[in-house]
């Protein structure tokens, strides 16, 4: 199994099961910004008190093996349900639950399908402005990377700007913002 049948199979999980839901890390990158190797899919689900999350985990478990111990991601502030694939070599599958934070609501009902060649599927995306706040939020080297690499590809012209420095203000990530449109090339 690839990289992108593994995608494939959590959308259609998803879908199935009727759960909204919002690729995030590399998949999300890779679309907006500079294609990158992962070994994982990350998925925001949307999950009143957890039960979507587990019609998306039992689609899913012919597939992956989930923890039965939710984890508090510190990185994200919100509650994930990992699991690792049957295969050689092992992939992840990260269920990120959606939670009230103003910015990921904001992120999440923000949304929009893209057809995804890679995936033979059309999925549900962030905003490649909300991609960098998340991405300049979350703040890990990658993350930063990430980033730059959204807003070289998208071009500053092309973005909401004011958009990305608002809730860069609220985050108080501005500088990260500031230094990132500082390290890209000229136009």
């Amino acid at each position: 199994m690839t990289i992108e049948q593994l995608a494939a199979a959590v959308i259609d999980a998803c879908e199935a099961a009727g759960v909204d839901h919002m690729f995030t890390g590399a998949f999300a990158t890779s679309v907006y910004g500079v294609p990158r190797s992962t070994s994982d899919v990350d998925v925001v689900v949307d999950a009143l008190a957890g039960e979507p999350i587990q019609r998306v985990v039992a689609r899913l478990a012919t597939l992956v093996t989930f923890d039965q111990q939710v984890q508090f991601d510190t990185l994200t502030w919100g509650r994930r349900h990992v699991g690792t694939t049957r295969t050689d070599p092992p992939m992840l599958v990260e269920l990120f639950a959606l939670f009230d934070d103003p910015f990921v609501q904001h992120q999440f009902h923000r949304r929009r399908r893209i057809v995804l060649p890679s995936l033979g599927r059309v999925a549900w995306l962030p905003q490649p402005e909300d991609l960098v706040v998340q991405k300049l939020r979350w703040g890990r080297g990658k993350d930063l990377d990430d980033a730059r690499d959204v807003l070289a590809v998208q071009g500053l012209g092309h973005l909401d700007l004011a958009g990305i420095r608002a809730w860069c203000l609220q985050h108080g990530t501005i500088d990260r913002l500031d230094a990132v449109i500082a390290a890209l090339p000229a136009e």
